[in-house]
């Protein structure tokens, strides 16, 4: 599948073991396509909760 870089960026990011494993957790849970889903939606949420402040 090709990334459509006029709406999408691609940008790589490291993360500690123990958030992997929650993140995979989360994935799991929610039954999401895959990790690079969940990030995204584990992102939204923080962002949205962040902005209710």
């Amino acid at each position: 599948m090709a990334i459509d870089k006029n709406k999408n960026t691609q940008i790589l990011v490291t993360f500690p073991n123990e958030l992997v494993e929650q993140i995979e957790k989360y994935w799991h849970e929610h039954k999401l396509k895959n990790r690079n889903e969940a990030i995204r939606e584990l992102v939204k949420i923080g962002l949205e909760k962040s902005s209710e402040k």
